[in-house]
């Protein structure tokens, strides 16, 4: 047995030890909490970004360890390394439904045959949301030497203004269109760049305003309008109609607000995210899929972060 093997097996059993600790009935392949996932019987949902480096080594392994853990629905970051089928396989083995897939903007592609190609796929997945992960990257904006990416990133998009929010409106609604002839829906991720002020606006209020809710939906990332110093349950009940996907991410309370691709994650419940308002506001604003999702840096196995996340939304 590799290390990886043993390493993906102790995840597993300590999974199942969180499993056995709880009340009898508390856990099915639902992930059910005492709150909008027991009341609308909905899945916990995971982002597998968070636990991507693994995913990519092995694939079967993490989403077993994502099932003990108790989660029931994966939210893709492309696709990892592997192939749609591969995916399908892994996920049926582990009892996990594929909800969603991220794409960035070269990924959607540009003509109907990208879009029919992206249908085919999430087919296969048994997917039919689609989500533009960020803004139209600024490729034609250099990155410094020695500059770390989340200031080259806020620099570039300071650099080309608004123009770049209403250009990212843009695709999205061309490429919304051509997705929902394929029967797929897409939305719209963010971070808190898109707060930042621009030309008297935002970013996030040329994307809402710009962007046809017949053609295109947001998916709230909730740590990150926090950390731009936002109130999520006000943000996400302003969406109502056009909110359906949701990203529960907590942030510590040391982080300072801002637009720079700046926050310190924490385990859901662990920060400052009144999630006892947030997730019945959200529902009732629309979404029907949530993901627990937590950026680096981990102060601990990040499988053991997770389980604390489920522990919390199921309590």
């Amino acid at each position: 047995m590799s290390a990886f093997d043993r390493r993906s097996l102790l995840r597993t059993t300590l999974a199942a030890g969180v499993a056995a600790a709880a009340p009898v009935g508390a856990l099915t392949t639902w992930a059910r909490s005492t709150n909008v996932f027991t009341a609308h019987r909905l899945p916990i949902g995971v982002q597998v970004y968070a636990v991507d480096e693994f995913a990519k080594k092995d694939l079967i392994g993490t989403f077993a360890s994502l099932s003990a853990i108790g989660f029931g629905a994966l939210e893709l970051a492309g696709f990892h390394g592997a192939t749609p089928q591969q995916l399908r396989a892994a996920a049926d083995s582990a009892g996990l439904a594929i909800t969603g897939v991220h794409l960035n903007d070269k990924q959607l592609g540009t003509t109907d045959e990208d879009a029919r190609k992206i249908a085919a796929d999430l087919a296969v997945l048994g997917a039919r949301n689609v989500v533009m992960q960020m803004f139209i990257f600024p490729r034609d904006i250099a990155r410094r030497e020695g500059e770390v990416f989340p200031t080259y990133l806020h620099r570039a998009l300071r650099e080309k203004g608004a123009e770049q929010w209403k250009q990212t409106a843009a695709l999205l609604n061309a490429r919304g269109a051509a997705l929902q002839r394929e029967g797929l829906r897409l939305a719209y991720h963010n971070h808190n760049a898109e707060f930042e002020p621009v030309d008297d606006t935002t970013g996030w209020e040329i994307l809402v305003r710009e962007t046809d809710p017949a053609l295109v939906d947001f998916e709230i990332d909730a740590g990150w309008v926090a950390a731009a110093g936002l109130d999520p349950v006000a943000l996400v009940s302003s969406l109502r109609g056009r909110v359906r996907q949701m990203h529960v991410k907590d942030i510590k309370a040391q982080v300072s607000p801002n637009f720079a691709f700046v926050q310190d994650p924490a385990e859901i419940g662990a920060g400052i995210i009144d999630w006892k308002a947030l997730l019945p506001a959200a529902y009732r604003a629309g979404v029907r899929n949530f993901y627990v999702e937590q950026e680096p840096p981990f102060i601990t196995d990040r499988f053991e972060s997770l389980a604390k996340s489920v522990a919390f939304l199921r309590a």
